[in-house]
């Protein structure tokens, strides 16, 4: 009976989040993860995101007490991906407070359904393509004699990049509601991840190119001969393109065996020192 009043309350004074509402959440999605915990992982940081909406939705404190119960229920998915999962959950908060019929379970529904894709999208993306390419490319600018300019231009980067996204897919989400699920449907993450993918293994080959270099000893001795210079130098400038490319896909193999990058580093120098003491480096 409380229930049926609230909602025919709610029904003659509609409750609408406000704009000073997104920028709270907004802001507070950063700290998601502050309050990791093994049990139930991203729970606590995403009710404490939703705290600014279910006070503005909500002003009866029994209904505040259930809706974060509501959201201290399991949740994990990649950080940066969440501000959309967030934006479609504010949208049927928002609904449910002005007298929709949306149940706890419809939700909770709602958010495992696409903390999954998400965390699949989410992390190879950001992590796995974006940030990779930034840290590149800006230590080549410091490679470049730029010095501080490459982290200053990585951390702007990275930073600006993460947080419009999040801001613009978070209103995305509230505006789109439950059917910007259907995008999932048509494709479209599995296109902009292959996209995204070949882009990013565009660019660490250019970055290779540009500056993995392997310097080796002149080969114009090995070859007898008045075409023993010549011949030297078409194998010195053979070996001078292949040479960067085979060590660069050697590493990457041992990293995806789970080689520390550490033992890599530690193993390169090892090589690069016995190499100029037999006479093959330079």
């Amino acid at each position: 009976m409380e229930n049926n009043q609230n909602s025919h309350i709610n029904a003659q004074q509609p409750v609408h989040l406000h704009k000073v509402d997104f920028f709270r959440i907004f802001w507070r999605s950063g700290i998601e993860q502050g309050s990791w915990n093994f049990e139930r992982m991203q729970n606590l940081g995403f009710a404490y995101i939703m705290a600014p909406a279910i006070k503005r939705l909500y002003p009866a404190g029994d209904q505040r007490k259930a809706a974060m119960k509501r959201h201290l229920g399991f949740f994990n998915t990649a950080p940066i991906m969440q501000s959309l999962i967030t934006g479609v959950v504010l949208s049927m908060e928002e609904q449910r407070a002005n007298g929709a019929d949306i149940s706890d379970d419809t939700i909770n529904a709602t958010k495992t359904a696409m903390m999954g894709p998400m965390g699949g999208f989410g992390d190879p993306i950001w992590l796995g393509t974006i940030r990779p390419v930034l840290s590149a490319f800006a230590a080549s600018l410091v490679l470049s004699g730029y010095g501080i300019m490459g982290p200053i231009l990585f951390f702007t980067a990275w930073n600006i990049l993460r947080l419009v996204f999040r801001y613009v897919t978070q209103m995305a989400g509230y505006h789109r509601g439950t059917d910007i699920i259907n995008l999932f449907n048509t494709g479209i993450i599995k296109y902009v991840a292959n996209a995204t993918s070949i882009f990013g293994v565009f660019m660490m080959g250019v970055i290779v190119a540009r500056w993995v270099k392997i310097d080796f000893a002149p080969l114009a001795g090995f070859f007898g001969g008045s075409g023993g210079n010549l011949m030297g130098k078409i194998a010195n400038s053979s070996i001078d393109v292949i040479a960067p490319i085979i060590l660069t896909l050697v590493c990457v193999w041992l990293i995806r065996k789970r080689i520390s990058p550490i033992w890599i580093i530690l193993g390169l120098f090892v090589l690069g020192i016995f190499g100029y003491f037999a006479g093959i480096l330079v």
